[in-house]
């Protein structure tokens, strides 16, 4: 019998993970709204919430759309499906599973079929090599938030540099997968180059929609800014691609 990435038995079982976190969420919001009627918040005020919040789930909604759109040329629906919808982003989901295609002589975006170990072997990349965070979050957070707490009480400044240099530091390990390839424009590839201009429209992108909550005090712009520049910034990769042969 054939491997087959969209395999009926695939969504089935996908299905059935995303139902029990879906119940998880159901659960939780229920549990939710009556911890707030017991508290004395107003049923008017949260429904307002719960409505508000249902409204802009739908930006980043937007983003795991497309996402799972990008990895699905390669691995079907239901695995993308599963790894963004319980734990994962675009980015990591797409280095690892990039990572591992490379380790077995294959090139991502370019696959019109996997065979079932090598299909085994990227879920096993995309899905291992995610657990450390997991696993260090009840192991190292609560320290690290004492940590930064204390840190905070002591000197405002330093916790606020602290803090930024971690994430800068996050962002740093992503933009050296963007750079990567940059040095074969040198050698005649412009390939390399695609990446490093679709971040920067990405990026001029983010800045317009700063400067417009700025000038008109559009407070929405500010929850829909990173599907507007992961969405059009993606779409311009199709222009650049074209314009650099």
């Amino acid at each position: 019998m054939e491997f087959n990435v969209n395999s009926p038995i695939l969504f089935l079982m996908v299905g059935i993970i995303v139902a029990a976190v879906l119940g998880q969420s159901v659960y939780f919001l229920i549990k939710a709204w009556r911890r707030g009627i017991e508290i004395g918040i107003k049923k008017e005020k949260l429904k307002k919430i719960a409505s508000t919040a249902a409204v802009f789930t739908i930006a980043p909604a937007i983003a795991i759309v497309i996402s799972v759109i990008t990895l699905s040329k390669d691995l079907g629906l239901p695995l993308p499906w599963l790894r963004l919808s319980v734990v994962g982003s675009l980015s990591y989901e797409t280095i690892a599973a990039s990572n591992a295609e490379s380790a077995m002589g294959l090139t991502f975006g370019q696959v019109s079929s996997l065979t079932a170990s090598q299909y085994i072997t990227v879920a096993a990349v995309m899905t291992v090599s995610i657990f450390l965070g997991i696993w260090l979050v009840p192991l190292v957070c609560k320290k690290l938030l004492s940590g930064m707490i204390t840190m905070e009480g002591r000197d405002k400044k330093w916790a606020e540099i602290f803090s930024n240099s971690m994430f800068i530091g996050m962002i740093s390990a992503f933009l050296g997968y963007v750079f990567c390839d940059l040095l074969g424009v040198f050698t005649g590839n412009s390939a390399g180059l695609i990446p490093v201009l679709v971040m920067f429209v990405s990026a001029v992108l983010m800045l317009l929609c700063g400067a417009l909550r700025a000038k008109f005090g559009w407070r929405w712009i500010s929850d829909y800014a990173l599907p507007i520049s992961l969405i059009l910034g993606m779409a311009s990769a199709i222009p650049i691609t074209s314009l650099l042969g």
